[in-house]
């Protein structure tokens, strides 16, 4: 027999697409939870009598809450060593939520300001209504259409214009992982973009590219020095989709990392590797990705 209080039962009822909404906020899978749970806290100390919708009550106080950590956050990313990339989030193989990002465009959400980014998600992303979200962000309902707005433009070009089949993806990151196992630059010329930018965020804890590696040649020269020095040092713990892109969780020389895959016209035009163990707490590297 159930007993829980229904205020509780509605919060757990929207619980994960809390978490997914501060995780899109704020692209970190811990500090996500933190104010999911400080929004459980406010809202066992709420009059019930005076929530009329607890969706739209409980989203506000969790994008309220987002807004505050951004102002902190943002100064810990002036100071973070290195390339820096979101929290990577592995996928569920049947997950088409409407509120799935890549990570390519979650990447564009950080040019933009916190309350646009707020707008854009909330609008956008997660159907909130207008109305809902003037009332959320304390502001009127033109004045958030036009930070909505301000936030599409800015992202626009960042969306995906070549949508990868799970198929596809799958073929080529597990392509690209053989031939750098291999020492095939031979395949990786042809799996390889002209222009493919390589991302590697070890957070100043482990061994990373301190900047982005730019072009095919570079890359190519990378990849053969690196067979060269380690061999075959990268098992693979799985396959996966991160935030969109496919790719896979792995060990390198027994540090885990993951690896994602930006794809166009069947050919990788980036890659983004997660190194930093701060990033990775949330995955298992024996089994399945923890929620």
């Amino acid at each position: 027999m159930d007993t829980l209080p229904e205020s509780t039962r509605l919060f757990e009822a929207q619980r994960p697409r809390l978490l997914r909404l501060a995780y899109r906020m704020l692209s970190s899978v811990t500090e996500a939870q933190d104010v999911v749970q400080d929004a459980w806290l406010r809202w066992q100390r709420t009059d019930m009598s005076e929530v009329q919708h607890a969706p739209a009550f409980l989203s506000r106080i969790v994008t309220r809450l987002c807004l505050d950590a951004m102002k902190s956050a943002r100064v810990r990313r002036e100071t973070y060593i290195g390339s820096w990339l979101p929290d990577p989030l592995p996928e569920p193989d049947d997950d088409l939520r409407a509120d799935n990002l890549t990570l390519t465009l979650m990447l564009a959400l950080e040019r933009l300001s916190p309350l646009e980014r707020a707008a854009f998600l909330l609008h956008d992303v997660f159907d909130m209504p207008m109305d809902e979200i003037a009332a959320t962000l304390d502001r009127d309902v033109a004045a958030v259409r036009q930070l909505a707005s301000r936030a599409r433009r800015n992202v626009q070009s960042d969306k995906p214009r070549y949508p990868v089949a799970r198929d596809d993806g799958d073929r080529i990151a597990i392509a690209f992982l053989d031939a750098t196992r291999t020492g095939d630059v031979g395949t990786l010329r042809t799996i390889l973009a002209d222009g493919v930018r390589i991302v590697s965020d070890g957070g100043g804890k482990v061994l990373a590219f301190p900047n982005a590696i730019v072009g095919l040649d570079r890359a190519l020269r990378l990849y053969r020095g690196l067979f060269r020095k380690y061999g075959d040092a990268e098992s693979i713990v799985r396959q996966v989709w991160i935030d969109g892109l496919p790719g896979y969780i792995s060990l390198y020389n027994g540090t885990p990392q993951t690896t994602s895959f930006e794809i166009e016209n069947g050919r990788i035009v980036a890659i983004y590797k997660t190194r930093n163990p701060d990033k990775l707490a949330h995955i298992s590297v024996t089994g399945d990705a923890l929620h």
